[in-house]
């Protein structure tokens, strides 16, 4: 496993909270030093790649490793920043489906932040953050991405809609079968999805949300989607028509 180090300045990539430049010493932290010590058999003059979301994709070598962790050194910028599109997912959390999952899908399809709100129906009562952004950081470091999504804490609907920045347009998928289809609806960001727990929302909400000059009713399609699986193909459909996938 160790040639997957020193291949290609490395295969391994990991997001790190440090400033990167020429020869910027970076100490890592237990995890991952773990991880290319005792998982990967890491040793020093391995190369591999780091990322912070602020300074783009830099080559870096292994420079030092003790019992202590690893230290690894950026040589050259491999990229420079850029950023996904400007697009949020906010998500009824899901008894049944590891909100990880989706954290780490929504990750790779480029959404800029994560908003967990608390619904009438929500059955989940807590979020995890840290579990959602380890999830989020891995996915990055997987996909290839320069940046981490935000997570932002949980908050119910109603204060989320009263607090929502007004340029914003919010996509509120809604099966009603009155609604336009997302493809079709779609305007470029700043833009957020917004998908309901496994219930759905309740009349109240959906007349709430159908009340605000910021939010677009629409649909996925004929088919009734589990809530996480609409979650994902709405970041799809709206990355395909406007977003960096398109």
């Amino acid at each position: 496993m160790a040639d997957e180090l020193t291949e290609a300045g490395g295969r391994i990539r990991l997001y790190v909270t440090a400033d990167l430049g020429a020869d910027a010493a970076v100490p890592l932290p237990d995890g991952p030093s773990h991880y290319l010590l005792h998982v990967m058999r890491a040793k020093p003059g391995d190369g591999l790649r780091l990322f912070n979301g602020r300074d783009g994709e830099w080559a870096a070598e292994i420079t030092a490793a003790t019992k202590r962790g690893v230290t690894v050194t950026a040589r050259a910028r491999t990229a420079a920043q850029s950023e996904v599109s400007d697009l949020w997912l906010c998500f009824a959390p899901i008894k049944k489906t590891p909100a990880d999952y989706l954290a780490q899908k929504a990750t790779e399809l480029g959404a800029a932040r994560l908003q967990p709100i608390f619904t009438r129906r929500t059955i989940v009562s807590r979020v995890n953050q840290e579990r959602l952004l380890a999830n989020a950081v891995e996915a990055a470091e997987q996909s290839g991405r320069l940046s981490v999504p935000q997570i932002a804490e949980p908050v119910t609907l109603e204060k989320l809609l009263a607090s929502w920045p007004r340029e914003r347009r919010l996509y509120f998928c809604d099966e009603s079968g009155d609604a336009r289809p997302l493809a079709q609806a779609a305007q470029p960001a700043p833009a957020a999805i917004l998908t309901g727990p496994e219930g759905g929302f309740d009349p109240a909400e959906r007349a709430l949300l159908r009340a605000q000059n910021f939010v677009t009713p629409v649909t996925l399609g004929p088919r009734i989607l589990r809530a996480d699986t609409a979650a994902l193909a709405a970041l799809a459909v709206w990355q395909s028509a406007m977003g960096d996938q398109g």
